[in-house]
């Protein structure tokens, strides 16, 4: 049991071991710093051979007893950067200060620059080195620069400054951030005078500029008022013309007034002409409706109700005719039925009409005495008599009343075509027989 125990502390303890060495081995960089590990020879992209490889951030395993680690920084170093008594363009001596930010560079072929020059060396050491170059730079710009280029356009000798420093820079491996110029001065009171001239061009310029503007002012004043002048003459002119268009336009108002006015007159007087030939319309109108009511439209209903009345009467009469058609057609179908016996039964029904008919023609002679005159005896010789007075007198007109009665039969014979003495004669003929 106690083997068992001693045997696993022991492979705890290893274990705890293998982790520390292996811990002790990896090598892990944060993004601020730069692991240099050198022991090993490897070849750079330029084709140089050197005898370490760096890290920038992350982790890597380094062979034992062969690879060391070595760190550098990555944090910026400020600097102030000033050059006195450096001679600008024209000779003129200038004093200059100004701040600058650097750091070792983490670009490719740059940070081998840098692990060759600073490795195990202080940030001071590293300024100090970047400080002196800047001010190397900073001398070699101001040559070039006039005292008014530098104090006017500081954006410009800063830009300048850090082309002429870029490649001394990146040689020693670091990289400039930041480079401001914060004041130029001088000794012999240059800018100063340059101040003092420019401060007296710029008061000559005020004073120029404002007597310009006093002058363009008075112009301006002067101009304002001619123009002012011009204007209330224009105004004026103006107010003469509206008062003339005024007056003008008064005028034919008025004559357009007095002419809508007599229109009105007119319109009035026609109006009126015209509302009286209207009322004499309407009042004729008016009778006429009158006379409709009281003459037309009676007479219209009496017409109208004689109109029913004749339709009535027509009706009645139409009845009536309808009525002797039927009958004189049922008398017509039972006399044709009955042969030739039944046409001269027709006849003789229709012979005392026929009578009443001849004797009808002599109703309306008004006879109020008849005087029958004998002229003779049975052989007297009358005048009227034309057989010698062998028939004169009353004997004679007895004798003549069967002849007439013969002519009568003869004369319905010819009107009908029915033979009454024959027909009487067959009856007569006809009763014999039966008797």
């Amino acid at each position: 049991m106690s083997s068992a125990i001693v045997a696993g502390i022991a492979v705890a303890l290893a274990v705890f071991f293998v982790i520390l060495i292996v811990r002790s081995l990896i090598v892990i960089c944060p993004p601020n710093r730069v692991a240099v590990i050198s022991g090993r020879k490897r070849t750079l992209s330029d084709g140089r051979t050197v005898g370490y490889r760096i890290l920038k951030g992350g982790r890597t395993l380094r062979i034992p007893l062969i690879e060391r680690v070595a760190w550098m920084d990555l944090n910026t170093i400020p600097l102030e950067v000033s050059v006195t008594n450096a001679y600008s363009k024209g000779a003129i001596p200038l004093n200059v200060q100004g701040i600058a930010n650097v750091k070792v560079s983490s670009g490719e072929g740059l940070l081998e620059n840098a692990a060759e020059r600073f490795l195990h060396v202080d940030h001071m050491h590293i300024g100090k080195i970047a400080k002196e170059t800047l001010e190397a730079n900073l001398r070699g710009v101001l040559a070039t620069m006039s005292p008014e280029e530098v104090n006017e356009d500081r954006l410009k000798f800063s830009h300048q400054l850090i082309d002429e420093a870029d490649d001394d820079i990146k040689t020693l491996g670091l990289e400039l951030d930041v480079l401001k110029i914060q004041n130029v001065t001088d000794d012999v009171n240059y800018l100063e005078s340059v101040g003092r001239r420019l401060t007296a061009q710029v008061k000559k310029d005020a004073r120029v500029a404002e007597a310009d503007r006093e002058a363009e002012s008075e112009q301006a004043e002067a101009a304002a008022r001619r123009a002012a002048q011009v204007a209330q003459i224009e105004a004026d002119k103006k107010i003469v013309e509206e008062q003339n268009a005024l007056r003008v336009r008064t005028a034919e108002l008025e004559a357009i007034s007095r002419a809508r006015e007599e229109e009105a007159l007119v319109a009035g007087e026609t109006a009126k002409a015209v509302a009286s030939q209207e009322l004499e319309t309407e009042r004729i109108e008016l009778e006429k409706r009158r006379v409709e009511a009281d003459v037309v439209v009676p007479a219209r209903a009496e017409l109208e109700a004689r109109q029913l009345q004749a339709q009535a009467e027509a009706a009645t009469i139409v009845e009536d005719g309808k009525a002797q058609v039927e009958v004189f057609k049922r008398l017509t179908d039972q006399y044709q039925a009955a042969g030739a016996d039944g046409h001269e039964v027709l006849v003789l029904n229709m012979l005392p009409d026929l009578i009443d008919k001849i004797v009808s023609t002599v109703q309306n002679v008004s006879i109020d005495r008849v005087a029958v005159v004998d002229t003779g005896g049975g052989g007297g010789n009358g005048a009227g008599n034309g057989d010698g007075g062998s028939r004169g007198g009353i004997p004679g007109l007895m004798s003549q009343l069967p002849a007439s009665l013969v002519a009568m039969t003869e004369q319905i014979e010819a009107a009908t075509g029915v033979d009454i003495l024959a027909s009487l004669r067959r009856r007569d003929a006809d009763h014999g027989g039966e008797g």
